[in-house]
């Protein structure tokens, strides 16, 4: 199966078009397009290179029931017909960081990872929708996670059924602002 073709999405292509998506049809990631999300998804910076997350596929409809029902019942990730579950792995991080590896940067290093594979998946053609609002509690009962690793996201994975309205973002000059010295006052990007 040929995964990338000549017209593949640029990745300024990629990030412009992605959009949450919710509704999924019920045909299968394939496990090549999967697999390569995965590799993708392995490539992500981390902090000391340590790559403090762990990753749990989930497609047994079973465990996505759980999954929903612990996600305010999000119905699309029992839907969906691949969830990955993101954990961060605070022992990984932690014996070389201390406690700012286990409260801080093993977050980042789960949440950067789930951002490649959210731009993966629309890279190869899929849709994803990334989740956080969930009882970690129950995600990490749900998936066996051990004491060290923490619940951080689900992305739920599937082919497009409905694309929805694209939702209006924040202006640069609301986003940015710029500091010119240290302790100075900022001022917004873009006024010079």
């Amino acid at each position: 199966m040929k995964l990338f073709g000549p017209r593949d999405k640029s990745f300024v292509q990629v990030v412009e078009d992605r959009q949450s998506i919710r509704r999924f049809t019920q045909k299968n990631v394939e496990p090549e397009k999967l697999r390569k999300i995965l590799e993708i998804t392995n490539k992500a910076p981390s902090a000391g290179d340590l790559q403090a997350y762990d990753i749990v596929v989930v497609r047994d409809p079973d465990v996505k029931k759980a999954l929903m029902l612990a996600s305010l019942g999000q119905r699309f990730i029992e839907t969906a017909p691949v969830d990955l579950v993101f954990l961060a792995n605070e022992f990984r991080s932690g014996y070389k960081y201390g406690e700012r590896g286990r409260k801080l940067y093993c977050v980042q290093d789960a949440t950067i990872a789930t951002t490649y594979a959210h731009l993966a998946a629309d890279a190869l053609g899929l849709g994803s929708v990334w989740v956080g609002a969930f009882n970690p509690t129950e995600i990490a009962r749900i998936v066996s996670a051990s004491e060290f690793q923490i619940p951080i996201a689900i992305l739920s994975i599937g082919y497009i059924a409905e694309k929805p309205r694209r939702t209006p973002r924040r202006e640069l000059d609301d986003l940015v602002c710029v500091v010119d010295q240290v302790g100075g006052p900022t001022r917004h990007f873009g006024k010079e």
